[in-house]
Formats: C-alpha cells, structure tokens, sequence
C-alpha cells in the first residue's frame, strides 16, 4: 500500500473496547490505572463540576492508524482542586510506533501532548518531568512549549531500622502534617519553592494534604510559631518505591545536621528503601545528602507550561450601548446622549 493511501493518524479519549488491543509491553504496567480511570471519569467529572475535590481519575489519549493497533498514549492527571495546573504522568509510544521511524515516534508523541492539553480547557499550566539523558524527550517537550524549571537529583536512601535517639533544641518541634498544622507547612513550601514554580503549580492547602501520606512531619519554631523544615511522604506516583519531598526554609540552613536527620528518620519509619529529591544546583545539600549513605539514583528534570487563552469580546447590548454614547460625546456639534442606566 502506497503511504498516501495510509489513514491518518488519529488521537482520540481511550474508550473500553481499545483496553484489549493495549497488549504492548510498554503498555502492561499501566493496564490496572487505565481500567480504573475509565470507571471513575464520568464520577470524576460529575464531582469536580459540584465542588473542588482531588482528582479520582486520569486523562487518557490514544494514538492510532488502525483502530485495532496503538501507536501512543498520554496519560495526564490535574494537581490541584482548582483544575489550573496538570502533569503529563506517562507518555510511551508502542513497538507498532517504531516502523514510522525515530521522526515518526516523535511526531505521534508530540500530537499525543498536544490532545493532552487541548483535552484540559481549563488548565492554565502544565508540568511533566523527564530524565536527564533523555534527550528526545526534552527536546519534545521543549517544542510543545515546556522550559526546564528545575534539575534534580533523585538519592536512593535505606534509613535506619533504630533511629538514633536525639534531643530537638529547645526552641523547635516536631509536629506531624494535619489540617491544623498544614497552613505552616504551606507556608513553609511557598518560601522553598522557586517563585515561577510555585505559580505553576498553584497549590493550595487542601491540596497539599491531598498530595501527602501519613505520617509527614515538620519541624517548628516554637519562638516565630513557623515551620521551618518539612519531610512529606508523596502520593504513590508511577514509581514502585516510596519517595519524601524535604523542604527546608531558606533562611534556615544551619539545620543541616542532626535536627534534619531525625526529621527525615522519623518521616521514613517504618520503610525500605526511600527516594528523596535534592536541586542538583544545592552543592551543600547534597554533601550533606551523600553523607548520610544515600546513593544517586538519577537525574530527572522538572519541565513546565503555562496556557494562555484568548477570550473573545464581550459584545453585548449593554457594552455597545455604552460605546455608542462614549462616541456620541465625542462628534463636534453633537448633543451629549445620555448613557443607559441598568436597573
């Protein structure tokens, strides 16, 4: 068959009768997320429609030529309650997706993240992460409008099944993440987090706890009644080991030490192995890292978008009234036209 007689690539929402035609091998550990997504989509959207609530269930987009033959998918999830801000959680292209080339795979990939973003109308930004090495993967990213925020380092750290027993200074505490303690910890994020980072991700307190496991600790200044270090226990996300997000004040970075090391041993207690995310760019902080036997796992780097819509002009009866008598007042000779009062 002649390339122009090949059907044109299609993208289009995953539907229940493509779920046994996704038999690739790059497809199989994401089999369980996609039949539950499909069970919860319609509930997902209902709910969100009645009031801010975390998100039950993913976005999934299909790539194919042959209906019965996939060559991609994008799964997509929103990270907040608002809905402003989503995260690109998986994009693979299948063995099919290979006969098209290495140009080929990319174009199916970029119309995949495409259909992921026009699918979220309502999103005002993006995040997706990638591994450092992946040079077409960041290279996609980068001509779907994404720039690189941040580059971490991802250390790999068995704790200690007997934490050490050590004494706090008298002046900080330790407080476990709930609701009445989570506006410190926001706070805490708001001050640790780049500035554009923070605006993309737009998160708010509820969401921090709905992005957070039990048991996620910080350390307070009992003095300023502030957090001012924090260990979250992540979500499960699309990795098979648990991850902490640490978060340290700015401003407080002689707790480099023991005060840290007892926070993030009693946040992991009670796990194997932990991942722990550090900005390659914090050469202390990783020393410091490296010092409590963590090894690195990998690099990974924190990409981001933000969506512009353009509205269109309101062109009422009301505003062209208005402009009218504006106009009026302005003509020489004229008499002024009085403007419309709404009642």
């Amino acid at each position: 068959m002649s390339s122009a007689a090949q059907p044109s690539l299609q993208v289009k929402p995953l539907r229940g009768w493509q779920l046994p035609f996704l038999q690739d091998t790059c497809f199989t550990d994401l089999l369980p997320m996609l039949q539950r997504s499909l069970l919860l989509q319609g509930a997902e959207r209902l709910l969100h429609r009645l009031a801010p609530r975390p998100a039950l269930a993913s976005e999934i987009f299909v790539a194919f030529r042959d209906p019965q033959i996939p060559l991609g998918l994008v799964v997509s999830q929103r990270l907040n309650r608002s809905g402003s801000c989503w995260q690109i959680q998986h994009l693979r292209s299948s063995e099919a997706s290979l006969e098209a080339g290495e140009a080929g795979r990319m174009a199916i990939e970029a119309a995949l993240v495409r259909a992921a973003i026009q699918g979220s109308p309502n999103a005002a930004s993006w995040i997706a992460t990638s591994a450092s090495t992946d040079s077409n993967r960041l290279g996609l990213l980068r001509q779907q409008g994404f720039q690189q925020l941040r580059h971490e380092t991802l250390w790999r750290w068995e704790p200690p099944k007997q934490p050490l027993d050590r004494a706090l200074p008298s002046d900080l505490q330790l407080l476990p993440l709930n609701r009445r303690t989570a506006l410190a910890m926001w706070q805490l994020e708001q001050a640790a987090l780049p500035a554009q980072l923070r605006q993309l991700l737009d998160r708010r307190v509820d969401d921090l706890l709905d992005q957070s496991e039990r048991p996620s600790l910080m350390l307070l200044d009992t003095n300023r009644q502030q957090a001012v270090a924090g260990a979250r226990r992540l979500r499960p996300g699309s990795r098979d080991i648990p991850e902490l997000e640490l978060s340290l004040h700015p401003g407080w970075q002689h707790l480099l030490g023991e005060p840290l090391q007892l926070l993030l041993e009693q946040s992991s207690s009670g796990l194997g192995e932990v991942l722990i995310r550090s900005d390659v760019f914090k050469h202390e902080h990783n020393q410091w890292l490296q010092s409590l036997g963590m090894a690195p796992e990998g690099e990974e780097v924190v990409m981001a978008r933000s969506v512009w819509r353009r509205h269109a002009p309101q062109t009422t009866p009301v505003v062209s009234r208005k402009l009218e008598a504006v106009l009026g007042q302005l003509q020489p000779g004229q008499k002024p036209i009085p403007t419309p009062v709404e009642r």
